[in-house]
């Protein structure tokens, strides 16, 4: 069992964001990963990179973030504005939430 919730580490650069998942507990690998900014009401799926990682090719940079994961076990949570406007590349945010 992991402690505490799932942390997003945002790394890249301003039109290649690659987001880092870590402290997933269980077997809840994450299957499926999807981002929306503060200025769209719209989810765009992110492509897995290597592992943990997920990109996205979308101009991110500063703004609001929500992401969208959901496990190989059918589960979805939904870190609504875990990632706030201003943010910097190399930060990482803490959920409270936890598969």
């Amino acid at each position: 069992m992991k402690r505490g919730g799932v942390r997003f580490k945002i790394n890249g650069h301003d039109y290649f964001n690659l987001v880092l998942v870590s402290n997933v507990a269980a077997a809840s690998s994450i299957k499926s990963m999807d981002v929306k900014t503060s200025d769209s009401d719209t989810w765009a799926p992110m492509g897995r990179n290597l592992g943990a990682n997920w990109q996205s090719l979308a101009t991110l940079t500063g703004k609001m973030l929500s992401f969208r994961l959901t496990s190989i076990d059918g589960q979805t949570l939904v870190f609504n504005n875990i990632v706030p406007p201003g943010w910097t590349f190399g930060q990482t945010f803490a959920s409270k939430l936890q598969f």
